[in-house]
């Protein structure tokens, strides 16, 4: 793939946390090289407020990030995606709408933090250990050498980055 930006696509159900976070990380961290988008198959309208009140905290701007539906990414005017991960196991088990230009797919799924019942500590926890985790695998995506690699390659790496189970930064 030899592109001087690349659009990528976080899916997830309810678009309202792993999504998110992700796409608002890849955004910053990607250096103009990534536009990430996110968007859910049941989006839930509204961005959890503990995603919000994380990312404001580390200095995102989240004034204009919103849950919205898979379907305005599948039409013929959406932006053509070089990449789709799917974050979370309910996404990834459903049948996804035919995406233009056959991007490179791959699960790299996350524990859901608005699913954590407990105090609210241990819900913000839940929420720093997942953003965390989407923080190392953006990083190893990052280093991928996308000019080095063919699509075939760049599909495994992508898959191979979605098992990683290190949450280091």
């Amino acid at each position: 793939m030899h592109h001087t930006s690349y659009n990528v696509l976080f899916i997830c159900t309810g678009n309202s946390a792993r999504s998110i976070i992700a796409e608002t990380l890849l955004n910053r961290l990607g250096n103009g090289r990534f536009h990430a988008f996110s968007a859910g198959s049941h989006p839930r309208g509204q961005v959890d407020p503990m995603a919000l009140e994380l990312l404001e905290s580390l200095g995102y701007t989240t004034r204009d990030l919103c849950s919205k539906s898979w379907d305005e990414f599948a039409g013929a005017d959406a932006p053509k995606m070089d990449f789709i991960f799917t974050v979370c196991d309910k996404a990834a088990g459903e049948a996804c709408p035919a995406w233009p230009g056959q991007p490179i797919t791959a699960h790299w799924g996350f524990p859901d933090p608005v699913a954590v019942q407990g105090s609210p500590a241990q819900k913000q926890k839940a929420f720093y250990d997942t953003l965390m985790q989407i923080t190392h695998r953006i990083q190893l995506f990052l280093s991928l050498n996308m000019d080095d690699l063919d699509a075939m390659s760049l599909q495994h790496a992508v898959r191979d980055i979605g098992r990683s189970t290190g949450n280091q930064i």
